[in-house]
């Protein structure tokens, strides 16, 4: 075959990252949830505030949920120490997916947002935008606002997978180096891609994951009449090694209400 019959191009350095992502993630024991969350009155209310000129994201809104959810549920986000212990922060960190460009091709960065159990849905919303706006030199920023130096990174990408794997499981296994790394909770939402319903179910390293998918208009039951309502995916994943299907499902349906109602999100109603 001719050069000119195809194009070459490499891999983005970031994603080493995911292969090792995906390594990994393939050893732990997933259960997932798959969710429909009628949005409509949240994003009613977000749209209201916003007219008053203040600033906030159904992100921001959506990661307050989940911390007031953990609040009630701190197993959720638990992370184990050994294998009869589990370490319950009373922080809650959360990483999040940006897509950036680097070097002319986008990839997906994560960004850390720390105590988000402390801080509103506007603060929240400002550290997001600031995280979109920082300028990326190169992937070395894979976390941006990570605890790892640039050299570091750098240093980590030239490494073959085995060691990459291994120098991860180091982190992993200790709750207090993977807490300050890259949070207890991860959340990625492939919804800003398309508007296509349906879930992802993606691999992690977290033991509480979250998989964002479209908002889409469907038919729904409201009061006992069909109304069209704004309808998320949300995929939702839980380590079975840390927690049981009963308390997921607590935490979980604490969680639909927070996330229906945008309460309690500090801006409102």
């Amino acid at each position: 075959m001719k050069k000119t019959d195809f194009n070459t191009v490499r891999f983005p350095k970031s994603r080493f990252s995911t292969f090792d992502l995906g390594k990994i993630g393939s050893k732990k024991h997933i259960i997932a949830g798959l969710l429909e969350i009628d949005v409509t009155e949240v994003r009613k209310k977000i749209r209201i505030f916003r007219s008053t000129g203040n600033r906030i994201s159904f992100m921001a809104v959506f990661l307050k949920s989940i911390a007031h959810s953990i609040i009630q549920h701190p197993q959720a986000h638990a992370l184990m120490l050994k294998k009869s212990e589990l370490i319950l922060f009373n922080n809650i960190d959360i990483a999040t997916v940006i897509e950036r460009e680097v070097s002319g091709v986008r990839v997906p960065l994560a960004t850390v947002i720390r105590k988000v159990n402390e801080k509103s849905a506007q603060e929240i919303t400002a550290e997001l935008n600031a995280a979109k706006s920082l300028k990326i030199k190169d992937e070395s920023d894979y976390v941006i606002g990570g605890k790892f130096p640039k050299f570091l990174m750098k240093l980590y990408y030239s490494l073959p997978q085995f060691l990459r794997v291994f120098i991860m499981n180091r982190i992993l296994r200790n709750p207090f180096r993977h807490k300050e790394s890259m949070g207890t909770v991860m959340v990625t939402s492939v919804g800003m891609a398309g508007r296509l319903p349906g879930w992802i179910i993606p691999k992690t390293m977290h033991n509480l994951s979250f998989a964002v998918g479209a908002i889409v208009k469907k038919p729904w039951v409201v009061k006992n009449s069909i109304e069209i309502r704004e309808i998320l995916h949300l995929s939702v994943l839980f380590d079975h090694d840390v927690i049981d299907g009963v308390p997921a499902v607590r935490f979980v349906s604490d969680l639909v209400e927070y996330i229906e109602h945008g309460a309690p999100a500090e801006w409102p109603g």
